[in-house]
């Protein structure tokens, strides 16, 4: 892991901070091409982008809050303006009602517009996972023993501490891979920690890459039936359903703690997306028919 690239003098560049603007121009890029296909003003596609990025911003800070609110009370300013806590569906919905906000202010075709946005999110948001998994910022996987498994030891949240509440919750799992011994032996350490011997013995899933692949994948699948779907809005709830599917999927690899009826938060805002799709979906169709 190398959650910083260069240093120079004050300056710092984040390998997240990199891949998340990479993320964002990937998008663009598309949102571009889509624009010169349907013969729409190019111009909106940055202040789209822009939009995106920093009504996403706000979202995930205020999700973040919202879920962790004891954290929040007696050091608001500490949170709101750490660079840490941005809960990716809070960005979600941020970033989608801020472009929604500005197609319909601008009186510009929303079905269309929506679909263009499921496109440059998608390929985004694949981009930008590969920055959580070059910084190891904790949204790695349980531990396991496959050959492609990563050791996190120079992220910035390390194994030791990223899985913790994960191996109190399963006491069995912290046995297997003698969690409690091979945390309390501390070998080095850098700016972000402490560094144990669980952290540079045990490797964990690279969700982050499994999730830039699934992310690849369906966005090949849009890109394909964005000329196929006829009916504007359409391909929007396609790309619901197959976002809301990839992570619900990922989650059941993932360290995150059990939030009601043995899903984590994240599968059920994923099954609320679903469901959404599966609306726009029927909707559409039942007008066209």
């Amino acid at each position: 892991m190398r959650p910083i690239l260069i240093e120079i003098g004050p300056l710092t560049l984040y390998s997240y901070g990199l891949m998340m603007a990479l993320g964002f121009m990937a998008a663009y890029v598309v949102l571009q091409k889509e624009h010169q296909r349907l013969k729409f003003n190019v111009n909106n596609a940055g202040t789209l982008i822009i939009i995106g990025l920093v009504c996403g911003i706000i979202g995930a800070k205020l999700l973040y809050i919202a879920t962790d609110w004891d954290r929040f009370v007696p050091d608001p300013f500490g949170m709101i303006f750490s660079p840490a806590g941005l809960v990716w569906y809070g960005g979600f919905a941020g970033g989608l009602l801020g472009m929604f906000y500005y197609v319909r202010i601008k009186r510009l075709p929303v079905l269309q517009y929506l679909d263009m946005i499921g496109l440059g999110g998608m390929i985004g948001y694949a981009v930008g996972r590969l920055g959580c998994h070059v910084a190891g910022d904790g949204d790695y996987g349980i531990p396991t023993n496959l050959p492609w498994g990563t050791i996190y030891a120079n992220g910035t949240v390390k194994p030791t501490h990223g899985a913790r509440d994960y191996f109190m919750r399963n006491p069995e799992a912290a046995e297997q891979w003698n969690y409690h011994e091979l945390s309390a032996r501390v070998v080095d350490s850098d700016r972000f920690g402490v560094i144990t011997e669980f952290d540079t013995t045990v490797a964990m899933h690279p969700t982050p890459v499994y999730e830039f692949l699934m992310g690849v994948v369906i966005f090949f699948i849009l890109w394909k039936l964005r000329l196929k779907l006829q009916i504007p809005g359409m391909l929007f709830g396609v790309y619901l359903m197959l976002m809301a599917v990839q992570r619900f999927g990922i989650e059941f690899l993932r360290l995150n703690p059990v939030a009601a009826f043995g899903l984590s938060q994240a599968q059920l805002f994923s099954v609320g997306i679903f469901i959404v799709g599966m609306v726009v979906v029927f909707v559409l169709r039942k007008k066209q028919g």
